[in-house]
């Protein structure tokens, strides 16, 4: 591939020979919509576009071929529309017509744009589609017709997750009525639970200023995330709630990249360890009322802020990704939160073993914690009391074309 620097984007598309495919490197934006819109303008294009002029000679060409044409006021050609034609390459002939050719328009009677016209094909009458401009549907649609061919993935062929988990629940419902019809004794039922939501490895707690030096503010620290929590007054546990959806996001972008690759370490810091005042006072940062999500590189000298709308997992994870990427701003770290005592990396390693140790601990449950004495329980209350609401639809799995 000719990789020379880390990270680096190519685009692969088939060549005309096997095994021979095109390799180009990305050079655009490091973004999801600039990256997006480069994939998209290499789909190669095998819809034709067709104008008043031209019209009879397209029609007229392989007249026993089904053809389609989507009548638009777009002077670009789709993405689905070049999806589809891939798909029926060599079945199909695809076309778009612009609502200005008022001769091709007139002729099939458009009158609304998008229009998706179906001409099977001899002396059979047009067919005009009225069903959602959406890839299944439209698929299905053009089977009168023709099959997609076999290496294209309809959507329709993939049932969405919740009508699978429906039908596998029907499933089970059948065989529970069969068995019970079963003239035979059975032990007395136990009683059906649903089973507890799998929370995510959340990033390790560090409760003293010693570990947390050894593994963020040495000359040779690399990039540490550190999640600082809000200072506990009372027994009031609802300041927890943003600190708690930030450290389930935190944790489930650790836990995602980890099925990958190794990823940066995620730490929460309380307000009883004595570096998170220095930390704050040293970055400039809100009263320790407030919880604050940096990321602080020791060895380069730079730290830099989360500062998105909310906590959610997208937005979390958009902004560790700029981070993976080396990009956005960054700040000069202050000298005086650099550690200049010599550390060892057994040192290092031992504690990391003990807040990995730490983090295997059971979570109390909101029964036996009405009343925290710490933030890390509290911190743990409000996530249990967050995975609760989480509906078993919130695990679907979603595509988008």
């Amino acid at each position: 591939m000719g990789v020379q620097g880390f990270p680096t984007l190519k685009i692969v598309r088939p060549g005309k020979k096997p095994g021979r495919p095109i390799v180009e490197d990305y050079q655009g934006a490091r973004n999801t919509k600039a990256i997006v819109d480069a994939v998209i303008d290499k789909i190669p294009n095998h819809v034709q576009r067709v104008k008043d002029e031209g019209l009879e000679k397209w029609l007229d060409e392989n007249n026993n071929t089904a053809k389609v044409v989507l009548f638009s006021d777009k002077s670009t050609t789709s993405t689905l529309l070049k999806a589809l034609a891939i798909d029926y390459l060599g079945s199909i002939s695809f076309a778009q017509i612009r609502n200005k050719e008022v001769v091709a328009v007139n002729m099939f009677g458009i009158s609304k744009f998008p229009t998706l016209v179906l001409l099977p094909g001899g002396e059979q009458e047009a067919i005009v589609y009225d069903g959602e401009m959406k890839k299944g549907a439209m698929i299905e649609f053009l089977k009168q017709v023709a099959q997609p061919n076999p290496d294209s993935m309809p959507e329709t062929e993939k049932p969405p997750r919740r009508e699978a988990n429906k039908a596998a629940d029907d499933r089970i419902l059948t065989s529970t009525i069969v068995l019970t019809d079963l003239p035979t004794e059975s032990p007395e039922p136990k009683a059906q639970s649903t089973p507890p939501v799998k929370l995510p490895e959340l990033p390790s707690f560090i409760e003293d200023e010693t570990t947390l030096n050894k593994e963020c503010f040495t000359p040779k620290s690399h990039i540490c995330i550190l999640a600082l929590l809000p200072k506990k007054e009372d027994n009031d546990v609802s300041q927890f709630a943003e600190a708690a959806k930030a450290l389930l996001s935190l944790g489930k972008v650790q836990q995602k990249h980890s099925r990958r690759h190794s990823l940066f370490p995620f730490y929460s810091v309380p307000s009883t360890n004595p570096r998170a005042q220095a930390i704050r006072d040293s970055l400039d940062l809100r009263p320790n009322s407030d919880l604050e999500i940096i990321a602080v590189n020791a060895k380069r000298s730079w730290w830099r802020t989360y500062v998105g709308a909310d906590y959610e997992l997208d937005s979390i994870e958009a902004w560790v990704d700029a981070i993976r990427m080396n990009e956005g701003p960054r700040k000069q770290l202050p000298e005086n939160l650099v550690v200049t005592a010599e550390i060892t990396s057994e040192d290092t390693a031992e504690s990391r073993t003990e807040i990995k140790e730490e983090a295997k601990e059971p979570t109390p449950s909101a029964d036996t914690a009405t009343a925290p004495d710490s933030q890390q329980e509290a911190i743990k209350i409000e996530i249990e009391e967050l995975t609760d609401d989480i509906p078993e639809s919130a695990a679907a799995e979603h595509d988008e074309l």
